[in-house]
C-alpha cells in the first residue's frame, strides 16, 4: 500500500514530500491512523489535528485520549480542539452533518493560516467516494455531484482515495496498528451508514466487481466533466454581461441554448437558485409570458425582463428605503451618488446645458434639505415640457425601465415634489425663468 499511496500522490501532485508542510485529520478511527503511519513512514514535515464534537459522551472523550497518546508516543506536533456541536447546530439551523463540517473545516483553516500549513489532509478512501457518488444520486444533482470526492480541493487533499476500506483493514492487521471504533457508524438512521451497510453490501452480491466498476465510473464522471465544464464556462463567457452588481443575460440567447434547462441549471445554481426555480424559469421562458416576474434565493434576486435576464444581490428592506439629505451648503457628496454642486448668483453668462448630467433649479422654489430617494408607488412629477404631470411608473414604461432600473433610478426630491429623475429629467415647476436670481447647479458624475 505504501507504493501505491507514493505513485497516488504524484499523480495527483496532491503535495512535495520535500517542501509541504502537512496537517491530517485524525479522528482515531482506522481510516486516519492508517493515513498517520503512512505519514509516518514517509518521513516529511506534519502534524496532527483531532476534533471532540461531544457528540459520544465518554467515546468522544476516550477518542480523543487515544489521539493525544498516539502524538505524544510518536513525538508528534498535535493540535486539538473541543467543539459544542449541539449549540452551533441550534444557532445556525444547520443539520448534525453539516454544523460537524463547518466546525471542522474552519478550526482546520485557522491552523493551516496560524502555522503556515501547505495542506489539510483527510482519510477519505474510495468507498467513501462511492457512497458520496450515491447519496448524491438519491439527492439529485447536476453532474457535479456524481464525481465522487475530489482528490484535492483547494487546500484539502485526500490522499487515501487509491485504495479501499477493505484493504485499510489489511494493512491495519499486517503492521499492527491501533485504532477506535465508533459506534455510530452502525447507527443506520444516518444516510451514508444506511447505504454503507445496506445497500451497498447488495450491490456487491449483485455485481461481485461493484467496487470496480463504481471507481472506473467515477473517474469517467470526473474526465466528463471536465469536458462539460469547458463547454459552460465558454457558454458564459459569451452570454453573461455583469456591470455594476447585476449579471445581465439576452433571452434570445438563452433560448437558443439546448438543452435550455442543463445551461440555466449550471449558470443559475451558482447563485443558489434550486431546481424548482429554474424549471418555473423554463417553463415561463417558453411561453413568453414572464415580464417583471422574480425569483428568489439565498441571496440574490432573479428578474426576467422584456429583454434580459437579470441577476442581484437582494437587498435589505431598509436598503431598499434609504433615504439623503443634500443641504445648499454641501459642495461634494459621494453617497448614494456622486455629486457636485454649485450656487450661481451671477447668471449674466449662464448658459443652460443640455446634458442629462447637468441640473440647474431656481434656487428661491427649492426647500432644504433636499432628499434622494427611490421610487414610490404613485409618484409622480411634471417633466420639463410639458404641462401636465405623469406617473414616474408612465415615465419608466415609456422609456423602456427593466424593473431594476426603476428600483435603481434615484430620485432628489424638494419637500414631497420630485424635482429631478436624476441624471435624466428635470420638473418643470422648478425650472430656471426670466424671474430666477440664483441658480442651484448639480452634476453627477
Amino acid at each position: 500500500m505504501f507504493q501505491e499511496f507514493l505513485q497516488y500522490n504524484k499523480e495527483n501532485n496532491l503535495f512535495d514530500i520535500h517542501k509541504d508542510k502537512i496537517l491530517l485529520a485524525v479522528s482515531g478511527g482506522i481510516d486516519s491512523m492508517v493515513m498517520a503511519d503512512l505519514f509516518r513512514r514517509l518521513n516529511c514535515s506534519y502534524a496532527i489535528a483531532h476534533c471532540n464534537f461531544h457528540l459520544r459522551g465518554k467515546e468522544s472523550d476516550r477518542d480523543e485520549q487515544f489521539v493525544s497518546d498516539y502524538a505524544a508516543k510518536n513525538n508528534i506536533l498535535l493540535f486539538k480542539q473541543e467543539f459544542d456541536t449541539f449549540a452551533y447546530m441550534d444557532e445556525n439551523k444547520k443539520s448534525l452533518e453539516m454544523s460537524a463540517r463547518d466546525l471542522r473545516y474552519d478550526w482546520f483553516k485557522k491552523i493551516i493560516d496560524e502555522h503556515n500549513f501547505t495542506c489539510i489532509a483527510t482519510a477519505h478512501h474510495s468507498d467513501d467516494s462511492a457512497e458520496t457518488f450515491l447519496i448524491n444520486l438519491l439527492r439529485g444533482t447536476g453532474i457535479a455531484g456524481l464525481h465522487g470526492i475530489l482528490p484535492k480541493s483547494g487546500k484539502i487533499i485526500r490522499p487515501m482515495l487509491f485504495t479501499s476500506r477493505r484493504k485499510i483493514v489489511h494493512y491495519a492487521q499486517k503492521h499492527n496498528i491501533l485504532y477506535v471504533e465508533d459506534s455510530t457508524n452502525k447507527d443506520n438512521k444516518f444516510t451514508r451508514n444506511k447505504i454503507r451497510n445496506e445497500i451497498v453490501p447488495v450491490l456487491r452480491e449483485i455485481s461481485p466487481n461493484f467496487d470496480v466498476i463504481i471507481r472506473k465510473d467515477i473517474e469517467r464522471l470526473r474526465e466528463t466533466e471536465v469536458v462539460f465544464r469547458e463547454v459552460i464556462e465558454k457558454t458564459k463567457k459569451d452570454i453573461l454581461i455583469k456591470s455594476n452588481g447585476i449579471t445581465e443575460i439576452e433571452l434570445d440567447k438563452i433560448k437558443s441554448l439546448y438543452p435550455k434547462h442543463i445551461y440555466l441549471y449550471e449558470i443559475l445554481s451558482e447563485y443558489g437558485f434550486n431546481e424548482t426555480n429554474i424549471n418555473s424559469i423554463c417553463k415561463l421562458l417558453d411561453e413568453d409570458n414572464f415580464s417583471g416576474t422574480q425569483f428568489y434565493s439565498e441571496k440574490y434576486r432573479l428578474v426576467i425582463d422584456r429583454k434580459h435576464l437579470l441577476i442581484t444581490e437582494k437587498q435589505s428592506e431598509e436598503a431598499e428605503n434609504q433615504k439623503y439629505t443634500l443641504s445648499d451648503y454641501q459642495t461634494n457628496i459621494s453617497t448614494p451618488l456622486q455629486l457636485h454642486t454649485e450656487i450661481l448668483r451671477d447668471l449674466n453668462f449662464i448658459k443652460i446645458p443640455k446634458a442629462k448630467n447637468i441640473a440647474m433649479f431656481d434656487y428661491d422654489l427649492l426647500q432644504f434639505p433636499l432628499t434622494l430617494r427611490h421610487w414610490q408607488k404613485g409618484d409622480w412629477f411634471i417633466p420639463f415640457g410639458m404641462k401636465g404631470k405623469q406617473k414616474l411608473s408612465d415615465y419608466f414604461a415609456n422609456n423602456k425601465y427593466s424593473l431594476l432600473d426603476k428600483e435603481s433610478q434615484w430620485l432628489l426630491c424638494s419637500n414631497d415634489d420630485i424635482i429631478w429623475v436624476v441624471g435624466e429629467r428635470i420638473d418643470g415647476r422648478y425650472k430656471i425663468t426670466d424671474k430666477t436670481k440664483t441658480i442651484f447647479k448639480l452634476e453627477l458624475d
